[in-house]
């Protein structure tokens, strides 16, 4: 017979029927997910090994923080591309911890796979984690150690902790006070959360990170104009800044003038001087001293018989100052941005005691220092030193989670000992709970908790000790109640971490649990994957 037999035709409802699907589905995207958290796994802690990303680009970074490493990752996989999202809103939330937060997510994946393979129904196993995340909480708020803003040693401790993990760790004697000094800065005992946009971070390559300094002012990175004689130190200063050219107005088409006479051409410099000339009285008339110009695309900012004015008057000037600067340089000198030369009026004007350009490695910057106006809000700058781009990045980034951490604090003003004391803690407290309960809900708190120990685990495998061994002597120690035992790397093997100043903020561990279970409960409930056209 050559005619062939025709496939009998699958009904529509079908689908429905089938178990295999969801299955596999769910199978893949832990297995997708588990992926991503295995790839950034050893870069957990002091002894974690940091990730070379080569940007399409072409350009190179160097990091080991968590989020850095994900955002630059090319992921194709949606579910893969979740754990991205966690460890973003890690870093939005906490700013530290985004390493810890995906490998907990991968664990919990872990957990979950080994729970539906038994055949636990998978919305049943989300909301059980979201249990126990919540009871999770709980525990790390009771054995958490209140602390107060003025208690500088345990912020400057909290502080080394979060950068002992970076590239910049033999810094962090230096560093650490230095972030901690800028948060006290611009908040008090009565704040309940920090601003980072009031501390600016500005980068400069030349010298050493040791030459990282702390200003308590505004820096600017733009140059003092000079080529017409202009001071470069002006003290008790009046601050403009303006948005508006002091250069000859052009017309919005192109159109070219054709001059056949001198006495026209005499007439037009003439009134291109009296335009200038009449601009810059009227910025002396208003007691202005120091004028910040921003970039202009349209036509010169400032032209050279504008600064040749500007300099007989005694004003100094500093010009392309960019458009992101202009929000942060009138919050911090107190100065409204002026758009129109008829709203030049002294009310406008910050004030500061000092403003002056100084060099230092090679590089000049401009310094404001002693600003008094009531409308200025208190900010600090830092100039971060390096002998090249990346390691000026990476300080950044090093710098950038430091503060975060102490940001955390001053939030939830709670410190726990770190090395992995907090996981075991609260794994050996979900277990002990776990027996007292019975069905479906003892399993799945049992496989939760054990999931917890992957960052001790992690941690005792980063630092090259032996984590099976390591983790049981933690579980023994936590069973005999001494709850802040967690590992030290510097004593290769388990110490009372709280004692040995490995300190973190409660609401780093708090927020990386609660994103976890969350995440995986989103990830759990997907049983199916469609593409639109």
């Amino acid at each position: 017979m050559s005619a062939k037999t025709a496939a009998p035709r699958v009904p529509s409802n079908a689908t429905f029927k089938s178990k295999e699907k969801p299955q596999e589905v769910r199978k893949a995207n832990i297995i997708a997910a588990r992926a991503v958290a295995d790839a950034i796994r050893t870069s957990l802690g002091p002894k974690g090994m940091d990730k070379m990303i080569k940007t399409s680009r072409g350009e190179i970074i160097i990091s080991n923080d968590g989020h850095t490493i994900l955002k630059q990752m090319a992921i194709l996989h949606p579910v893969a591309r979740m754990l991205v999202d966690v460890s973003a809103a890690q870093d939005a939330e906490a700013g530290d911890g985004t390493t810890s937060v995906v490998i907990l997510t991968g664990a919990l994946l872990g957990a979950a796979d080994r729970l539906l393979s038994k055949g636990i129904h998978p919305t049943i196993i989300a909301e059980s984690f979201e249990k126990a995340s919540r009871r999770s909480v709980e525990i790390l708020l009771e054995i958490c150690h209140k602390i107060s803003l003025n208690d500088r040693e345990d912020l400057i401790r909290a502080a080394t902790t979060s950068l002992s993990s970076k590239i910049v760790s033999q810094h962090s004697s230096f560093l650490a006070p230095l972030t901690v000094d800028s948060i006290l800065k611009i908040c008090d005992e009565n704040s309940t959360t920090v601003d980072l946009s009031d501390i600016r971070l500005i980068k400069k390559v030349g010298g050493t990170i040791d030459d990282t300094n702390l200003i308590n002012g505004v820096v600017l990175t733009q140059n003092v104009v000079k080529n017409a004689g202009g001071p470069t130190r002006k003290e008790k200063a009046k601050i403009g800044l303006i948005q508006f050219q002091i250069s000859p107005p052009k017309p919005d088409t192109e159109n070219n003038i054709v001059v056949n006479d001198y006495r026209q051409m005499d007439k037009i410099l003439k009134e291109e001087r009296a335009y200038l000339l009449n601009i810059c009285k009227k910025i002396k008339k208003s007691k202005c001293n120091v004028l910040l110009i921003q970039k202009s695309i349209l036509r010169d900012a400032v032209n050279d018989l504008a600064l040749h004015f500007l300099a007989k008057l005694g004003i100094m000037v500093i010009k392309d100052i960019e458009r992101e600067e202009v929000e942060f340089l009138s919050k911090s000198l107190g100065c409204k941005p002026i758009s129109d030369l008829e709203l030049f009026t002294e009310d406008r004007l910050g004030s500061a005691d000092l403003v002056e350009e100084i060099e230092s490695d090679g590089s000049k910057i401009v310094v404001l220092t002693g600003i008094k106006s009531n409308l200025a809000k208190p900010t600090v700058s830092v100039v971060i030193r390096g002998a090249n781009n990346m390691i000026l990045d990476e300080t950044e980034r090093s710098l950038h989670d430091a503060l975060c951490v102490i940001r955390c604090l001053v939030k939830e003003r709670g410190l726990i000992a770190g090395g992995g004391a907090p996981e075991i803690e609260i794994a050996r407290r979900l277990s002990k709970e776990a027996r007292a309960m019975n069905g479906v809900e003892a399993y799945i708190w049992q496989e939760f908790a054990e999931a917890l120990e992957i960052i001790p685990t992690t941690l005792a495998e980063n630092a090259g000790l032996n984590s099976i061994k390591v983790v049981t002597e933690l579980r023994s120690r936590h069973e005999n109640g001494e709850v802040n035992e967690g590992i030290s790397v510097r004593r290769s093997g388990t110490t009372n971490t709280y004692d040995d100043h490995i300190l973190q903020p409660v609401l780093v561990s708090t927020s990386a649990i609660s994103l976890a279970a969350e995440c995986v409960k989103s990830i759990l409930r997907i049983d199916d994957i469609t593409f639109s056209r």
